[in-house]
């Protein structure tokens, strides 16, 4: 049962530029912006006391205001938008501005992430805290892998065991982030000394990285939710 005195914040960063994908974040997916969709997950999720976006974007800042004015703006430093700046030192920032107990972090980039899936993760962090520190979603992966110089990674080339009878592997797909201000700077990063690996189905879990996986959520969206 969660502890009501727990305060957890979401923390959804969102750049106005993006390299592969430009302006993925705003752009229109399946009749919306495509940020509207996690912010509408998060609003949905009880645990959850506080949004906060981050964003250098003032068209992302108008749409805030218009259509989410309970969610807290965070203004992205000059310093930390460039592409290639790192995820936790955004974090790092968004921290000090925003007081919370656990911090929730995902991207708008998971339009197909439900709130009952995020509601689900959040409780299960909390049971099982302090003796998970902090939590990240992965997929499930059962496929032959091989490194760069052709070395099987998690078979046997010589017992051509059938894919579902792999032992599994994991992979992070980026939706969820579960982590304290303290694991957070410890580590300078949201993944701490024990954390928990929450699975989520590969069909929920899809990511917008690429131009191909913006057109496949989007069909996915649609199939999901078009009657």
């Amino acid at each position: 049962m969660r502890d009501s005195s727990h305060r957890i914040a979401a923390l959804v960063p969102m750049r106005h530029h993006s390299q592969r994908v430009p302006q993925k974040n705003f752009r229109d997916f399946a009749g919306r912006p495509l940020f509207h969709y996690i912010l509408d997950t998060l609003q949905g999720c009880s645990p959850i006391d506080q949004i906060v976006v981050d964003t250098d974007s003032p068209t992302i800042k108008e749409g805030l205001g218009e259509h989410f004015p309970s969610v807290r703006i965070i203004d992205r430093p000059k310093h930390l938008r460039a592409g290639n700046t790192p995820m936790n030192d955004v974090l790092l920032h968004d921290v000090d501005e925003v007081e919370a107990d656990f911090y929730l972090q995902t991207h708008s980039t998971n339009p197909l992430l439900r709130p009952e899936t995020v509601t689900e993760a959040i409780e299960t962090f909390l049971d099982r805290y302090p003796e998970y520190d902090s939590l990240f979603s992965v997929t499930e992966v059962q496929t032959r892998l091989w490194d760069e110089l052709a070395r099987a990674v998690n078979h046997n080339p010589s017992i051509l065991l059938r894919t579902q009878d792999l032992p599994p592997l994991y992979e992070e797909n980026s939706c969820l982030y579960l982590f304290t201000e303290e694991i957070l700077k410890e580590r300078h990063n949201r993944i701490g000394h024990r954390p928990y690996l929450f699975e989520i189905n590969r069909r929920e879990a899809v990511d917008i990285d690429e131009e191909i996986d913006f057109r496949i959520a989007e069909l996915m969206h649609q199939e999901l939710y078009t009657e």
